[in-house]
């Protein structure tokens, strides 16, 4: 395990809850083109790699397919289990699965590969558990964010708040370009065939105060970093994030914040 993978496991240790109730339904936005990029269908054995909340799982076993789903986060994978009741939910973390060779026909993993040390063995690993012919789909966000994303990094910048020098990042060698050709790239050095990345484009929209809710409990790496701060400095952000919400606001009182991700899929 990397350090950056440590890091990750002590950032979201205990935030399943938190996470389902702010940025899951965002995560959840490309389950749809996921499953059909995978081929993911009734009968099909399908594998759920860093689960989170069961998102993809609960929609895979609508669709038909058995399902296995996987995460590193014991209170994540719990969490699947009780609202996923047909997966088989088991804690486990890329790179190493506890499956035998050609063990599923799709295999997904929902922005699992922003939250790993060693993404091309991670990779590397899901083209393994997948049989011969089978179908991967993955999702990551990108480098060049859209305004939505940005909102609450600049919120914490506006704070005066500079990311904390004890926070890991991605080993140099680890890293690949976040874009389109970057992650197209990556899954042909994963052996796989037929690749195709596109972006998805969408308006996330949620309400401010369930947008705050999760840096406010800690919850990704955005979360950590403000859950570090003096009760001062954390009201600072919030008067920060209120006065930058207002251009993303409607009538209605909701956010509508832009979003962009890379969804790539290919054939073992």
């Amino acid at each position: 395990m990397t350090i950056f993978d440590e890091q990750e496991r002590r950032i979201w240790a205990g935030r399943a809850d938190a996470y389902a109730g702010s940025f899951a339904a965002l995560c959840a936005h490309p389950v749809p083109q996921l499953l059909d990029a995978a081929g993911a269908g009734a009968g099909s054995r399908l594998l759920d790699a860093g689960t989170g909340t069961g998102t993809v799982a609960a929609a895979a076993v609508e669709r038909g397919a058995r399902v296995t789903a996987v995460d590193a986060d014991p209170g994540m994978a719990a969490r699947t289990a009780a609202d996923v009741p047909a997966a088989d939910v088991r804690v486990a973390a890329l790179p190493v699965l506890p499956f035998p060779d050609g063990e599923f026909d799709a295999t997904i993993a929902n922005f699992v590969l922003n939250h790993v040390g060693r993404p091309r063995a991670a990779l590397a690993e899901l083209r393994r558990v997948t049989r011969p012919g089978g179908r991967i789909a993955v999702t990551i966000w990108p480098a060049q964010a859209a305004p939505g994303q940005t909102l609450l990094p600049r919120a914490v910048e506006a704070a005066g708040v500079v990311r904390p020098g004890d926070l890991a990042s991605l080993a140099a060698d680890e890293e690949f370009p976040r874009t389109a050709q970057g992650l197209a790239d990556l899954a042909r050095e994963a052996g796989l065939s037929e690749v195709s990345c596109t972006s998805l484009d969408w308006d996330h929209q949620v309400a401010a105060e369930v947008w705050w809710s999760g840096p406010a409990a800690g919850v990704a790496t955005i979360g950590h970093i403000v859950t570090r701060q003096d009760p001062q400095t954390v009201a600072e952000i919030k008067r920060q994030f209120a006065r930058l919400s207002v251009p993303f606001g409607g009538p209605d009182g909701v956010l509508r914040l832009p979003h962009t991700a890379l969804l790539a899929h290919g054939r073992v």
